[in-house]
């Protein structure tokens, strides 16, 4: 049976007992129903896992101890920062799940012209906290122990104007370069517009800011499909996909 790899927000010190987060706890005692004594695996970040069993457990609580520190070696050696157009629906939840199931290390959610998603300061706040809650479970799935950034949403302009040395690239489909014909790197920023794709203003932009278009292929891909074949191309050329 595949031992449950858990998220823990905080330190984890080896061998004294401690509770879980309130979101751990739950997922552990009341959706997965595991009785003390179980295995678990922890994370919180810091790149290693944590093997631990479960102390003690209750309605509101659930305790660990935690026994060993293990080194985790699933991160690839190609560092991508994933700008992506706001979709709507569950559209912009699965490409930021698939995204950190292929090894992005930070996501940026952009506001553009044709995203077709209005949130205010309070409705934004809650998908920021929901996106990062989404990247978590991703880790937790995937395997990986450091868990990518989800940044606050910023309009496209402003991300463009970042500075940055990572390697800069966008999707055209007319563009005369592909993922084979870049030069090698180790740091990527990705940028993929929302559902209706960018405006001709936008693509101008993007090429102003110094991004270089490449296309996929001659198929017209949905926003999501895009982001996820770009990150994948990406790792099986730079990155650790065989």
């Amino acid at each position: 049976m595949r031992i449950p790899r858990i998220f823990h927000s905080s330190a984890i010190s080896l061998n004294s007992e401690f509770n879980l987060d309130d979101d751990a706890a739950n997922h552990v005692g009341r959706v997965l129903r595991m009785p003390v004594g179980s295995a678990i695996t922890l994370f919180n970040g810091d790149g290693f896992n944590y093997a631990a069993v479960i102390s003690s457990s209750d309605k509101k609580r659930v305790s660990v101890i935690a026994s060993e520190q293990q080194p985790n070696t699933v991160e690839s050696p190609l560092s991508i920062h994933l700008g992506q157009g706001i979709s709507r629906g569950d559209r912009m939840d699965f490409a930021i799940q698939k995204a950190v199931e292929l090894g992005v290390t930070e996501i940026t959610p952009l506001f553009t012209e044709r995203c077709g998603v209005k949130l205010d300061t309070e409705r934004l706040a809650k998908r920021t906290e929901q996106w990062q809650k989404i990247a978590i479970s991703a880790c937790e799935q995937s395997g990986r122990s450091i868990v990518p950034k989800v940044h606050p949403a910023i309009n496209l302009t402003q991300w463009l104007a970042q500075q940055t040395k990572e390697l800069k690239l966008t999707l055209h489909p007319w563009a005369k370069d592909t993922i084979k014909t870049l030069a090698p790197s180790t740091g990527i920023r990705l940028v993929i517009g929302p559902e209706g794709g960018f405006t001709d203003a936008e693509m101008s932009q993007t090429s102003d800011a110094g991004f270089i278009g490449i296309q996929l292929g001659p198929r017209v891909l949905r926003t999501e499909t895009a982001a996820l074949t770009a990150i994948s191309a990406l790792q099986l050329q730079f990155g650790d996909l065989a």
